[in-house]
């Protein structure tokens, strides 16, 4: 039995609608059960598209967001200013069409030194995500993890060389860890921790674009050799958007 669902698209727009108009199905779900619903974002050139669909069909469903709390997979260490922000995409094109309040928006504070930046993005998953049991080992529980893919295989900041230390990426109970030396600029980097997709109630990948057909295809292989492969074979299903053409 496949750990993963795959639905393919003929392009990035239809994709991105798709995946939009699901996750507000997720949303309005959590409002009419009265919880709450607590969102990583991802970055990514899907992603404007994405957001831009959000927006548009959230407006015209009159999707509520009181009860959402918006997180990031992944975030450069830049102030929130920087075009490379992944948080200033979402600002831009998410929050300020759909008037999201500030204290439902938990970005990663990339202007601050890494270390304390970590600190302030794991206090922040504590007081608003779910707190973990003893099989998650007490790590918080976001509701919903959105990732990326990239040519090279991984997921958030989560690289295929990058040096970290196992304990930080793997078998820590908070979700976020320093990556210093991520291969792809800007080098420093705030991520998700594999526990944290690993313990997450769903998680969405968004594979888009060219030259990804080879890492999809390895991640899908149930060899756990890329870090989206070690995402999906920690888990018991993954929802994956895909308009990346594959031999299955």
């Amino acid at each position: 039995m496949k750990n993963f669902e795959l639905i393919s698209f003929a392009g990035p727009d239809l994709l991105a609608n798709a995946a939009a108009s699901a996750w507000l199905d997720e949303i309005e779900a959590a409002a009419r059960a009265g919880k709450t619903h607590c969102a990583a974002l991802a970055g990514g050139r899907i992603t404007q598209k994405f957001y831009v669909a959000t927006a548009e069909k959230a407006s015209a469903r009159k999707t509520p967001f009181g009860h959402v709390h918006f997180f990031w997979s992944d975030e450069r260490c830049v102030p929130p200013s920087d075009p490379e922000s992944n948080f200033k995409l979402a600002a831009d094109l998410l929050f300020a069409p759909l008037k999201i309040p500030n204290e439902q928006i938990h970005r990663i504070l990339g202007e601050l030194a890494p270390e304390n930046a970590v600190i302030q993005a794991n206090k922040d998953a504590r007081s608003f995500c779910q707190p973990g049991d003893e099989k998650t080992d007490g790590a918080p529980v976001f509701d919903l993890v959105f990732g990326g893919l990239g040519e090279d295989g991984h997921v958030a900041s989560l690289f295929q060389n990058a040096r970290f230390e196992p304990q930080e990426s793997a078998k820590c109970n908070d979700p976020f860890f320093f990556v210093p030396n991520s291969p792809k600029p800007p080098p420093r980097r705030i991520s998700l921790n594999y526990n944290a997709f690993a313990v997450a109630t769903q998680v969405w990948i968004l594979a888009s674009g060219k030259g990804k057909e080879a890492a999809l295809q390895q991640s899908l292989s149930g060899e756990g050799k890329t870090p989206l492969g070690r995402v999906i074979d920690s888990r018991r299903k993954t929802k994956i958007f895909v308009d990346i053409p594959l031999r299955m």
